[in-house]
């Protein structure tokens, strides 16, 4: 069905009063939008005029959302954690308010049989103006030779202490050219400061300290950067510290999560 401004404005916004008290945050974009940027083997099979939406977390989610997942006793199996409770939230979001609409979701952490993710999540976030994707490519003059070195989003509010969790695409919804694509915030302009982002990014991801490369409004918790900072196999054992796992809680899958890790996991 074809969907006006107003349509899709309704259904960001039903997703946005049910997402973001739990901290999370809502971006429209068109599929044709995400679709241009990639390979035929990475392209999304919809139409370009559907309506998709991505989905972050922001530093609130670890409060609003995760701790509460497991105060309930909701973890189980053997998947990460953190992964368990955005599938929750979201799929909880879609079933409540959008009951029989044909809507496709992809989680940051899903792949394909051939091993591709079933979405770019950085890309995603970039054409929906959620945040800018910065690449090898924004350089110039590079100072890195031959070298290959992976790009990182940037929020203009969070910096980098937010995620890219999921994207939604709405398969019966039309978008038309009241839609307009949004250039991301480039909060990152000069030559100096993408190089130093890059490369606290590839090189020195560990210390986190290329998520403070603008002046976030909000940072990880304590409590949440403990659990970050924790190898993932060691994550239950914390879990079960705060009392939030039984002690027979199957560990999560570690190989998942460091997959992850280099695109904003966490």
């Amino acid at each position: 069905m074809a969907a006006s401004i107003d349509n899709m404005e309704s259904i960001t916004g039903q997703l946005d009063n049910y997402l973001s008290k739990l901290g999370f945050e809502v971006y429209p974009l068109k599929v044709g939008w995400y679709n241009s940027l990639l390979p035929s083997s990475l392209r999304l099979s919809f139409p370009d005029d559907r309506l998709a939406v991505v989905v972050l977390s922001t530093p609130a989610m670890f409060e609003q959302a995760f701790l509460p997942f497991m105060e309930q006793k909701s973890c189980r199996g053997l998947s990460d954690p953190i992964d368990q409770c955005v599938k929750h939230c979201v799929t909880s979001a879609v079933s409540q308010c959008f009951p029989g609409q044909n809507v496709d979701v992809r989680y940051d952490y899903e792949l394909l049989p051939s091993r591709k993710p079933k979405f770019l999540a950085q890309t995603a976030a970039h054409v929906s103006g959620a945040a800018f994707y910065y690449q090898q490519l924004d350089v110039t003059d590079q100072p890195w030779a031959e070298k290959k070195m992976f790009g990182v989003c940037v929020h203009p509010r969070f910096g980098g202490w937010f995620a890219i969790r999921a994207l939604l695409v709405f398969g019966d919804v039309q978008v038309g050219a009241e839609l307009v694509q949004p250039v991301p915030p480039d909060c990152v302009p000069s030559r100096e400061g993408r190089i130093k982002l890059l490369e606290a990014f590839n090189f020195h991801w560990q210390d986190w300290s290329y998520r403070d490369i603008v002046h976030p409004v909000q940072t990880y918790s304590q409590k949440q950067r403990e659990y970050f900072s924790t190898p993932p196999a060691q994550r239950v054992a914390l879990l079960r510290t705060w009392g939030l796992l039984p002690s027979e809680a199957d560990p999560p899958d570690a190989t998942a999560d460091a997959q992850s890790q280099l695109g904003g996991h966490g």
